[in-house]
């Protein structure tokens, strides 16, 4: 009886062992699956805070570019990286009076007739794109010149000598060298070319008259008219790399 007794409590014992490991093996997965919730959670957060913070600064306040063409040579050259500040372009969409003014060195979204016929695309992930920059992403075309029409004014460019507005021609000790074409009539833009314009060039409401600075390698308004000012993304302020061969380090872009 005894014998048989003790079997029983030996018994009971190794079950609620048994039940103990199962118990414990249990609360293991649980915790691991707590851990693991935790950690994803915790990662899934992070990126979208970062996400945010990084649309916030990017559309708000400044975002880096680099320097892909010659077009603005001597003043910007090949793969310079430089700050486009937007803090301007966002108060005059708030109606603050900072207008874009003659010389400023502007970021923007070329026109179809500028960039081979592409525009901008609007699907979830090229907006996405745009608003975050992510270079794993498909990005959007970006030009930089420098503004030289405002709105109502009358440009004319002559070959050797320079670009005139209003009649009076622009002192710009920034130019690589005098323009080699005249561009003194709408019929001589190639766009409006083909569309049959022709007159004095006049820049319309809302619009603007960029160019490079290195005027005869350049593919700017002489060759695709107006800049929307819709399309302007922000300015060029401050240029912060540049190969160490050009023994520069930072410069202020001077207008």
């Amino acid at each position: 009886m005894i014998l048989e007794e003790k079997t029983i409590k030996e018994n009971n014992t190794i079950e609620e062992i048994n039940q103990e490991n199962e118990a414990n093996k249990t609360g293991q997965k649980n915790s691991f699956k707590q851990n693991l919730n935790f950690i994803v959670k915790e990662i899934v957060e992070l990126v979208v805070v970062t996400l945010i913070l990084l649309i916030i600064v990017r559309q708000g306040f400044i975002e880096a570019r680099y320097i892909p063409s010659e077009s603005m040579v001597p003043t910007l050259k090949i793969n310079d990286r430089l700050i486009v500040e937007k803090v301007s372009k966002n108060l005059r969409l708030l109606r603050f009076k900072l207008p874009i003014t003659r010389k400023d060195i502007i970021v923007f979204y070329p026109p179809p007739d500028g960039n081979r016929g592409k525009d901008l695309h609007y699907d979830p992930l090229s907006v996405f794109a745009r608003w975050t920059g992510l270079p794993f992403l498909p990005q959007d075309d970006a030009y930089i010149k420098r503004v030289i029409g405002l709105p109502g004014e009358v440009i004319e460019i002559k070959s050797g000598e320079g670009v005139y507005v209003n009649g009076e021609l622009l002192i710009e000790p920034f130019t690589k060298e005098p323009p080699n074409y005249d561009c003194t009539d709408l019929s001589h833009i190639e766009v409006y070319r083909r569309q049959g314009k022709s007159g004095k060039i006049i820049v319309p409401k809302g619009h603007l008259f960029v160019m490079g600075d290195n005027r005869n390698r350049s593919q700017d308004s002489h060759v695709w008219g107006f800049l929307d000012e819709k399309r302007v993304i922000g300015r060029a302020a401050v240029i912060i790399w540049r190969p160490l061969t050009e023994n520069t380090a930072t410069h202020q872009l001077k207008s």
